[in-house]
């Protein structure tokens, strides 16, 4: 009963995932930005009966597990392998542009949890993480619009700056660790993060991806310290609001550290961390209505551009004093 009242919706966001997918592979565009424009494109079924428990499931519980998920894409080994000076940078960075994120938040005249949420998103990893931090963020009429909204901007910075940063890297003539280490502690979302390592050299690839992995290992304490500051908010003063998808990514990466899951798991799980996430993202989609995107004016694009140009400046400049 209970999967039968879920189905009709979940198999609408994996159609719209499976379609996001196809146009990423032949357009070569992100596949979350895909899925999440052509959920907007599907908002009319947000309000049948039919499909809407499935699509909040998608939005929720698909979430939350996918998040779960991308602990196996991290090891202890990759994190002490960057050097103690570099995981100082990373950490300092990720908190300075939270804050930074909040203070521009409020000058614009926005709240400030929409600058945790633009924050998080441009400091660690990009639309999953805006996706995990609006998880425990309190609930607002304005909530899902914000959420999609910097999805859309972060993934959209996120390519920018996989065309742009190879070049400035060529211009500033860094070397393959340090070019891949700026990459990898600037760009917001992993793929494009990839994207760009390997259009440097092999070398900076390899630093990007494992610098950028860090720093979603980041989402851990991120979550778990936003979760405590916000749980009143959220439940009441009387109940603890704990992610429980953040002690599964934990154990994940602890499992992952060990060297105990073979190769051809791993691969599976990180797909299946993929379409969850996607199939989340088309499901917010559905859920968000054209018309409210376009009234979120220019601050929050402004927000989410001075955050980002924040973080590079951060990096670049830790780069060049530890050199």
């Amino acid at each position: 009963e209970h999967l039968r009242a879920l189905g009709p919706g979940i198999l609408i966001c994996g159609a719209i995932a499976a379609a996001a997918q196809l146009l990423s592979a032949n357009y070569g565009a992100p596949q979350m930005l895909f899925a999440l424009l052509l959920g907007i494109a599907f908002n009319f079924l947000s309000d049948e009966k039919h499909s809407e428990k499935g699509i909040e499931f998608a939005a929720k519980t698909l979430l939350r597990f996918g998040v779960a998920l991308l602990g196996l894409r991290i090891t202890f080994d990759q994190v002490l392998g960057l050097g103690l000076n570099t995981v100082s940078l990373l950490i300092g960075g990720v908190i300075a542009t939270l804050f930074f994120g909040v203070i521009a938040s409020k000058i614009l005249g926005r709240r400030a949890r929409f600058g945790v949420l633009t924050g998080g998103a441009v400091a660690i990893c990009g639309a999953s993480a805006a996706l995990a931090i609006a998880t425990i963020l309190p609930k607002s009429k304005f909530s899902e619009r914000d959420t999609i909204f910097t999805v859309i901007a972060v993934t959209t910075f996120s390519t920018i700056a996989m065309i742009l940063y190879p070049l400035l890297t060529a211009f500033l003539e860094l070397d393959n660790r340090t070019a891949g280490i700026f990459i990898g502690g600037t760009v917001h979302d992993v793929a494009q993060v990839v994207g760009a390592g390997y259009i440097i050299s092999n070398e900076a690839g390899d630093f990007a991806t494992v610098t950028k992995l860090f720093r979603v290992a980041m989402l851990v304490p991120i979550v778990l310290v936003l979760s405590v500051i916000f749980q009143s908010e959220n439940k009441g003063k009387r109940q603890v609001s704990f992610p429980v998808f953040i002690i599964g990514f934990c154990t994940l990466v602890g499992v992952n550290s060990s060297g105990m899951v073979p190769n051809g798991i791993q691969v599976f799980l990180i797909d299946v961390s993929r379409w969850c996430l996607v199939t989340a993202i088309a499901a917010l989609g559905i859920k968000t209505s054209l018309k409210s995107i376009l009234t979120v004016g220019y601050q929050p694009i402004a927000v989410i551009f001075m955050e980002t140009v924040f973080i590079g400046i951060w990096i670049l400049g830790g780069l060049y004093v530890l050199r």
